[in-house]
């Protein structure tokens, strides 16, 4: 990452100070840059900051944290930084409430897409990261791979390149790696290839296998990666496809979240599931009242092909049960309803089982990448019965849509198997201090250190 870099002489101090020890900074500065910060008015308010005037032109700068501590130790307090100060100069953070939280919030924000820019774009100022700071480095490298996989245009990533990312993780880290297309697939993978059978670009199911630990636990992601969706021959209107090449989003974070356990030397053991495919519209796409195989041999009739993610991650959840994981996690763009339940911020978290459910969130909190538990109920599988089949893959009611749509994933987890499930939106809509507009890695955070908790108690990882 471009935004880090080593101290040198020109390295510039940034003092980070809540209102209430304002008045110690300002005792504490050379009289210029106190009477320059009491003129313009520094108040120390979240956000707030100026740069402060040197004999040699730039002395440093001053962050206002505000009176919120726990807003103040998140990443964001310092995600604005690295393009509202002077581009080419570099800094130190003194007085960050937490070093790491800090160095995570400057990278994460230091980001921007622009790989397909004609002209050279405007360069982020530098960070030289404190000691102890090396994990939160790591996450935030994950995350830049991962926006870039969901910022990427649909004619540059499709299927096939989706899966090549995968493959380039697995090579970076000496894990094993099959890339399963063709008759293979369709044999194996008989939703996914459904799905893809409308495109001309052919599915593929990308298998990343990694042996942290020989004997430790094994860990199952499983990761939603449509690359465009057209909602099929249930074609979505024109403003709904907009966004549509970020429906690989639950892909990229689980290929985030598993570069980030192996980056960390994770006890587990890995298995990492991406159903790579485009839902597209030709004569030979899937059609409304279809009935079609799925790995575990379900049947399953198609209410509606815009529902299609829930098909992908159908065969990845059978295969991945398969294997006896001892935790199971998948991610997927998959719901609009999640969305107008918990808006695009929170992620909707489903899973019956308490103790793995509480973990996530209790994650969540401490590491500021939130999500939201909803219900699993119970009465309402009866919703997606079918007079032909042994499921429709739509609700035959307009309601409880995310809910839903996780009690049709569970049917395809095998009983006993901890298992959750990420309903996520994988979208900022507009910039924000480390969150710039476009592709968006969320939960990956949380579930790191969920999983690390959940096989080294008392251990969680860096930020």
């Amino acid at each position: 990452m471009d935004c880090l870099t080593h101290a040198t002489d020109s390295t510039l101090p940034l003092r980070a100070v809540h209102p209430a020890g304002l008045d110690a900074l300002l005792a504490s500065l050379p009289p210029a840059s106190t009477a320059w910060l009491r003129a313009s008015g520094f108040a120390a308010k979240a956000q707030e900051w100026r740069l402060l005037p040197g004999e040699a032109g730039l002395a440093g700068a001053v962050l206002g944290l505000g009176e919120d501590a726990t807003a103040a130790a998140s990443p964001w307090a310092f995600g604005a930084l690295p393009f509202a100060l002077p581009e080419g100069t570099d800094w130190r953070i003194e007085d960050a409430p937490d070093a790491a939280a800090a160095t995570l919030g400057w990278c994460l924000g230091a980001y921007r897409f622009a790989g397909l820019k004609s002209k050279p774009q405007r360069r982020a100022a530098r960070l030289v990261p404190a000691p102890g700071t090396e994990a939160a480095q790591q996450q935030a490298a994950a995350i830049w791979a991962g926006r870039d996989l969901v910022n990427q245009p649909a004619n540059h990533l499709g299927p096939e390149q989706l899966a090549e990312a995968v493959r380039r993780l697995a090579a970076a880290h000496g894990a094993g790696f099959e890339d399963i297309s063709g008759p293979a697939l369709e044999q194996g993978f008989p939703a996914i290839a459904a799905v893809g059978q409308g495109s001309p670009r052919a599915p593929h199911v990308a298998i990343l296998r990694w042996e942290g630990a020989a004997d430790g636990p094994l860990v199952a992601l499983c990761g939603k990666g449509v690359c465009f969706d057209t909602g099929g021959l249930d074609l979505k209107p024109a403003a709904g496809m907009l966004r549509m090449k970020k429906d690989m989003g639950g892909a990229a974070a689980m290929i985030a979240l598993a570069d980030m356990l192996m980056r960390a030397g994770t006890p587990i053991r890995l298995l990492l599931l991406v159903g790579a495919v485009e839902n597209s519209v030709s004569g030979t796409a899937f059609r409304p009242m279809d009935v079609i195989r799925t790995r575990k041999g379900l049947s399953v009739e198609i209410g509606n092909t815009d529902a299609e993610g829930r098909l992908v991650l159908a065969d990845l959840l059978a295969f991945a049960g398969e294997h006896k994981p001892d935790l199971l996690l998948d991610a997927a763009t998959l719901t609009g309803a999640a969305r107008v339940a918990l808006g695009p911020d929170l992620p909707a978290l489903f899973s019956d089982d308490e103790e793995l459910a509480q973990s996530i969130l209790s994650a969540g909190t401490k590491v500021h990448d939130a999500v939201w538990q909803l219900p699993l109920m119970k009465h309402y599988v009866s919703w997606l019965d079918s007079p032909i089949a042994d499921l429709n893959n739509v609700s035959s009611k307009p309601m409880a849509g995310s809910v839903v749509a996780a009690l049709f994933l569970q049917h395809f987890v095998p009983s006993g198997v901890r298992w959750a499930h990420l309903d996520l939106y994988a979208w900022n809509d507009q910039s924000r201090p480390g969150r710039p507009e476009g592709g968006e890695i969320q939960s990956a955070r949380a579930l790191l250190r969920a999983v690390t908790t959940l096989v080294s108690p008392g251990q969680p990882p860096g930020r």
